[in-house]
């Protein structure tokens, strides 16, 4: 600019005035005493939100982030609040208003209070007391604060459509002067935390308790700025620790924390997590957790649940209508005990106590109550599934174990799994076991979009061995061997396993080839004394098993044999009965019939029965006592002439054992299963 002119608008008397009235007003608002406008603000807010408003002073500093501080602050609550008279009462409060964001939404930059005390409510039809419009306005609101500090104070909130409520306690600490204290249980031994919350409440009527460690300033809403925290939370018996980084305390945006957690059961998360996580037995389990956008995600997962150990990664997807659990588990040995009370069985391991319900998990009393209803002398498990859980979310977990460890010395050898729950209906699809020496195959599919569970249950048993099938035998016992195949598809409805069996629909077969059985017990099963002394006599030997095949037909929970038969090259055994899931009762006939001729043979049809938990089994005596009858008359004659009855004339048949494995598996064709497997250099009939 030129000089001249430059010094020409210098002296004109319109710039100069005005540049007086600039500096006249910024000295005006410099010394202005706020506390003049005080008292018509008071009128003003209290009019406007229907509250009673005051301060005892107020001071404002002017900029386009304008900041405005006021002690003895007391602020009314909502005409139809539940709570205290008074939402806010706070012996200091500053906060900062960006003038850009007006009026689009109101944006509070930071907010520190000194001794606030604060009750924020809402009602089930969402009206909130935070909200400074219209009391009855439910809209969303356009207040947003980006930053807390608080320096001792309480905070209380109430929800009461959860239900939720909460109580905090704020206080600041010196992190220096602390440690000098050698507080450092309470206090980590580095400056990062500063403020102390103590916080107790109930979500879902479930009470909890904990603590948490800050720095001077919490993100509150919307800034995605992480800040230090570290935690811990007790909720009954529940326990959770974490440490790292949290964005915006209000309506949290971002997670990055190290957690460790541990409890009784799984089951009891469900208040606050609102996932269908199964009844187990304690467990202890840490991993990485972060949160981006709607979905967290657990890296480096390990623990234990009860005596399994576990490892891996899942992920929870917030989404709509229904949030999405992912989960890929390993195990390197998995004791099936701690996977009991997922399907309501009671173990040792467990107490022996039985399975209750997930929904009563979280109340002990009722637990026990449960318990007591439930029938101990019953195999089929009670235990009930809350279908409403199933309904609340989405599911797809892979599990594979190494190595099984097995109650009761069942021949199970490895686990993999993979399920799936899609609009509250849950497909177990593979559920693969390795089963002596071969698989045992089953699908699982659970629909609850009904209160009560329809249930469609299909088990394949492929190249089992026989031979791990038996007990241990005597040495001198030969053991047996041989493939044995087996299907079982079963429909039912019901809450639990117990229910869904005594209504089911179905049927059961299984076949068994290429085997081989102890002479010893062959004879024994037909009582041939003669061929018993002989064998013990001159050692025991491995024979055939020719074919075998089973079928029952279920409907109602009852099943009723339409095929029973296993063919040996010296006896034929052949059956018949019944069983009844609901009462858990079983009674069988077996009756064989060697092929050849024996002496000193007491043959007789021998019955199985009883319960499922208790099995019994007799000789049953008229045929038995007719043989043992006619021995002694004819003894009174001749002594030699008892041994006519005791000779066996052997009338088993050859069985068309073609014609047995085409039965059995049109049958499991019409059941929707495999092929069973077939015979292999059998002997024609």
């Amino acid at each position: 600019m030129n000089p001249s002119r430059h010094s020409l608008l210098r002296r004109h008397p319109i710039w100069t005035a005005l540049g007086l009235l600039v500096a006249a007003v910024v000295v005006f608002f410099a010394s202005f005493d706020w506390n003049w406008v005080r008292p018509p603000l008071e009128r003003y807010i209290s009019k406007k939100t229907e509250r009673e408003f005051r301060t005892s002073d107020l001071h404002v500093k002017l900029g386009l982030t304008p900041t405005i501080r006021m002690r003895d602050v007391y602020f009314g609550n909502a005409a139809w609040a539940k709570g205290e008279p008074a939402m806010a009462q706070v012996e200091m409060l500053e906060f900062s208003v960006s003038l850009r964001d007006l009026p689009e939404k109101i944006l509070v930059p930071r907010v520190a209070l000194t001794r606030p005390d604060l009750v924020f409510e809402r009602l089930p039809d969402n009206r909130k007391n935070w909200i400074l419009s219209d009391p009855d306005d439910t809209s969303p609101s356009k207040l947003r604060i980006s930053t807390l500090s608080v320096d001792h104070g309480r905070l209380r909130y109430i929800d009461h459509g959860e239900p939720f409520e909460l109580e905090v306690q704020g206080t600041t600490f010196d992190p220096a002067a602390q440690q000098k204290a050698k507080d450092a249980d309470a206090r980590p031994d580095n400056n990062r935390y500063t403020t102390q919350y103590d916080f107790k409440g109930s979500y879902h009527h479930a009470r909890f308790s904990g603590q948490a460690l800050t720095g001077d300033v919490l993100s509150f809403q919307e800034s995605g700025v992480p800040f230090p925290l570290q935690g811990r939370l007790d909720a009954g018996t529940t326990r959770a620790a974490i440490e790292g980084t949290i964005a915006d305390a209000a309506d949290i945006s971002g997670i990055d924390v190290q957690l460790r957690i541990e409890g009784q059961t799984l089951a009891n998360l469900y208040p606050f997590l609102l996932l269908p996580l199964p009844a187990s037995p304690p467990y202890r389990l840490q991993g990485h957790l972060v949160l981006k956008g709607n979905r967290y995600t657990m890296d480096d997962l390990a623990g234990h649940i009860g005596s399994s150990d576990v490892s891996g990664k899942g992920a929870y997807i917030d989404r709509k209508p229904r949030p999405l659990l992912t989960a890929d588990l390993r195990s390197k040995r998995l004791n099936l005990a701690d996977l009991g009370p997922l399907i309501g069985v009671q173990t040792k391991e467990s107490g022996g106590k039985p399975a209750v319900s997930q929904s009563e998990s979280s109340s002990r009393p009722a637990a026990k109550a449960k318990e007591k209803a439930i029938d101990p002398d019953h195999v089929l498990p009670a235990g009930r599934f809350d279908g409403s859980r199933l309904q609340k979310i989405d599911a797809e977990v892979d599990l594979v174990a190494s190595q099984l460890v097995v109650p009761e010395a069942l021949p199970l050898e490895s686990l993999k799994a993979s399920l799936r729950l899609q609009d509250a209906r849950l497909k177990v699809d593979p559920l693969d076991f390795g089963f002596a020496g071969g698989t045992l195959a089953a699908k699982v599919a659970l629909d609850a979009r009904e209160p009560t569970i329809r249930s469609d249950v299909q088990i394949d048993l492929q190249r089992v061995r026989v031979g791990e099938l038996l007990p241990a035998m005597p040495a001198t016992v030969a053991k047996g061997a041989g493939r044995v195949g087996a299907t079982l598809r079963l429909k039912g409805t019901g809450n639990s396993i117990a229910d869904a069996a005594a209504k089911a629909d179905g049927r059961i077969a299984a076949t068994v080839v290429n085997g081989r059985i102890s002479n010893l017990l062959d004879a024994a099963s037909g009582l041939n004394g003669g061929k018993v002394l002989t064998l013990l006599a001159g050692g025991d030997k491995d024979i055939v098993i020719r074919c075998g095949g089973v079928n029952f037909d279920v409907a109602g929970g009852r099943g009723k044999s339409t095929l029973f038969v296993v063919d040996t090259e010296q006896t034929q055994v052949l059956g018949s009965g019944s069983f009844d899931l609901e009462h858990e009762r079983f009674d069988i006939t077996v009756a064989p019939k060697p092929k050849e001729v024996g002496l000193l043979s007491l043959r007789t049809p021998v019955r199985l029965h009883g319960s499922f938990k208790q099995p019994e089994f007799e000789i049953v005596k008229g045929p038995l006592a007719a043989r043992l009858g006619a021995a002694l008359g004819l003894a009174a004659l001749n002594p030699l002439a008892a041994l006519i009855p005791l000779i066996e004339t052997g009338p088993g048949e050859e069985t068309n054992c073609g014609a047995i494995q085409r039965q059995v598996t049109g049958a499991v064709k019409q059941a929707g299963g495999p092929a069973l497997p077939g015979r292999q250099g059998a002997r024609k009939p």
